[in-house]
């Protein structure tokens, strides 16, 4: 039996599944063609992070500029010359690791589990970021045309939001990227008129503004010198780093593309950077043009928009939808955060670096816990920080590039290694090496620069996630040698077989035993309740739910897969129960949610078997401590709890673990 569960059909339940969507069918043939993303949607889904980073890259570094704005134009050619750079670096990463994980699994791949909790704490605090900085940014693009005394409404109005796209995200990944693709298409369209004809209508001072770099040059030569515009210039392309946050969001969410993934990335990715290599540059571009100066309440881009529409028919309108279309892109950019963050969180959650409770699914096959902490940890971020975008920009780049160094660091070792495989491994090399060297020059002069403005939070969060990693591997590696040890103890006990094995009676007592797989801690249980009931029952059905897992949710080759390991290991504990001479069936089902589906499964074989016993087992520690119910979930307890409010007795036996 491998249906989903239905939810109850109660009015909350109703309720519940009008706004987060109905259940997935598991077994649906067509499921990961239908929740998979073509290259269009994946752009708008992904890609958007990248994009909607002009709303706030591009101006930060011309502000930078201070009075010396005539270096935007190489600061145009320099920003959209990274962006690709990065890019094609990233689209290697696609080709090489077509699972997804982007810089958690290079780095962990290539460079070692030390570096990979770096760069996965780094990427985890980043998708927080992105969700902040897109939401709070989103917010002040609204806000631009609204009256000031409005303007103390920003926070609660970025919470709301931040809370509707947590709802959103939990219905599904597909369903919220396609709800929100009309606003990209609308971002698009206005942006693309707002550029083009920005430099278009000015023509005319192309010319000038080209001369006027070199006159710009040979007066800072003479007053500030060679060293002092460079060092102007470095920050100014170091300080608009968030224009180049998103372009690895591609590389982490692999495992929605739909198939060829390869493919679908790589096209995804070329979308993405022409995009965002296009409209930062052509903005920075703008601004140098029409000389645009900052106003109070009100993003460059606006001031941009207003001035190039003044003279339009209905300018002020399509000024208004132009940046209100950037605002609500930056809200589909916090779709980066919430697709990639849970991601990211149940990779490193597989790898034992977070609780397991994040390589879960929900049954409508979205990762909630990862969802909720990430929206929770945002809104938190948005009170701390007032939704100032620049205190968040410093905190955002930050991070990015801890993690961009890393990426770039592990591929060209990765090429080294392969030199004598890969004909082509040299240009491949250096492209890694450049785009490390230009991520480096911005993670260092970011730091050095904004250390005192909030450089300093981002830092010391991130280092507070890399020790609770450390501390959460640690606790479950002690756990994992005590479980070894009932491996080696109990799974090579030599049993002789009793002849033939008896038939199941139904009418028997009889033993329900919930088991995972074929382990020391299964066959412990057995154990027990033969030692502690002895000779009471006859038959032992052994009851496994195929819990599919960020892991294991990756096609449908993986789920079949999954199905006979299951099966695998029930037969394994049904040979064993013939060995002791007891009569043995096994029931399973797949299955998101461990206990509705165990729960159903043990009250159905119930009915089979009208005297029947449910048996559990559960770790225990000598000293029970406040974060074993986080780190270990109580799913027997949860069970038994259910079971018995249905009068199902349930009996759950301690399993001692030495830690």
């Amino acid at each position: 039996m491998t249906e989903n569960l239905q939810e109850p059909q109660t009015f909350f339940g109703k309720f519940l599944r009008a706004i987060f969507g109905s259940p997935k069918q598991l077994k649906d043939p067509h499921l990961f063609h239908k929740m998979a993303l073509i290259p269009i949607l994946a752009w708008v889904g992904l890609g958007a992070d990248g994009l909607s980073s002009s709303a706030y890259g591009p101006e930060e570094a011309f502000k930078a500029l201070g009075q010396h704005t005539y270096l935007a134009l190489l600061l145009a050619l320099a920003t959209a010359l990274t962006v690709l750079i990065i890019s094609y670096a990233y689209s290697r990463i696609i080709e090489h690791f077509p699972h997804g994980g982007g810089g958690y699994i290079v780095a962990s791949h290539i460079l070692g589990e030390k570096a990979g909790v770096v760069s996965g704490s780094a990427l985890l605090v980043d998708y927080v970021m992105t969700i902040t900085i897109s939401i709070a940014s989103c917010v002040d693009a609204l806000f631009s045309y609204m009256p000031q005394h409005l303007h103390h409404y920003k926070v609660p109005v970025a919470c709301a939001l931040t809370v509707l796209l947590i709802m959103l995200n939990i219905r599904g990944v597909k369903e919220s990227i396609s709800i929100l693709a009309p606003i990209f298409m609308v971002f698009i369209a206005t942006h693309l008129i707002l550029l083009l004809y920005g430099v278009l209508s000015h023509t005319d001072k192309i010319v000038p503004v080209m001369n006027s770099v070199g006159a710009g040059l040979q007066h800072d030569i003479s007053s500030i010198g060679t060293i002092g515009i460079l060092l102007l210039f470095l920050r100014a392309y170091s300080l608009g780093g968030g224009t180049y946050t998103g372009i690895e969001a591609v590389s982490n969410g692999l495992q929605i593309m739909r198939e060829p993934r390869v493919q679908t990335g790589k096209r995804t990715m070329v979308y993405m950077a022409t995009s965002l290599a296009f409209t930062a540059g052509v903005l920075l571009l703008c601004y140098l043009l029409v000389a645009v100066k900052p106003v109070e309440g009100k993003t460059l881009n606006a001031v941009l928009a207003d001035n190039l529409f003044a003279t339009w028919p209905m300018g002020n309108w399509l000024a208004f939808i132009t940046i209100f279309s950037e605002g609500a892109l930056l809200l589909v950019a916090a779709q980066a955060g919430f697709v990639d963050g849970p991601r990211v969180m149940a990779n490193m959650a597989v790898d034992s670096w977070f609780p397991h409770r994040f390589a879960a699914l929900s049954v409508r096959l979205t990762m909630r816990n990862g969802i909720l902490l990430m929206g929770i940890a945002a809104i938190a971020l948005l009170f701390y920080t007032g939704g100032s975008v620049s205190a968040l920009v410093v905190m955002y780049s930050i991070n990015v590039f801890i993690t961009f160094s890393l990426s770039q660091l592990g591929m060209a070792k990765f090429f080294i290694q392969r030199r004598k495989e890969d004909p082509l491994w040299l240009r491949h090399l250096a492209v890694h090496l450049v785009g490390l060297v230009l991520c480096v020059t911005i993670l260092i002069i970011t730091t050095f620069e904004k250390f005192t403005e909030g450089g300093w939070m981002t830092l010391l969060i991130t280092s507070v996630v890399i020790v609770l990693c450390y501390l959460i591997k640690g606790h479950y590696q002690r756990v994992r040698r005590g479980m070894r040890d009932l491996d080696e103890t109990l799974l090579d006990v030599p049993l002789s077989a009793h002849g033939e094995p008896p038939p199941i009676d139904r009418n028997a007592p009889t033993a329900i035993q919930l088991v995972s797989g074929y382990s020391g801690f299964g066959v412990h249980t057995l154990f027990s309740i033969m030692t502690t009931f002895p000779k009471t029952y006859r038959n032992v059905i052994f009851v496994s739910v195929a819990m599919i897992d960020s892991g294991s949710f990756k096609g449908a080759e993986e789920i079949e897969a999954l199905e006979a390991s299951v099966k695998s290991s029930l037969e394994k504990y049904v040979a064993m129960a013939h060995k002791l001479g007891l009569a043995a069936e096994y029931r399973t089902k797949l299955a998101t949610d461990v206990v509705e589906s165990a729960v159903e499964l043990c009250k159905q074989t119930a009915e089979e078997f009208p005297r029947s016993t449910v048996f559990t087992g559960q770790i225990t520690f000598r000293l029970e401590k406040f974060y074993h119910r986080l780190l270990h979930n109580e799913t027997a307890f949860a069970i038994q709890r259910r079971l018995q409010w249905d009068g199902l007795t349930t009996v759950i036996m301690p399993i001692r673990v030495r830690t």
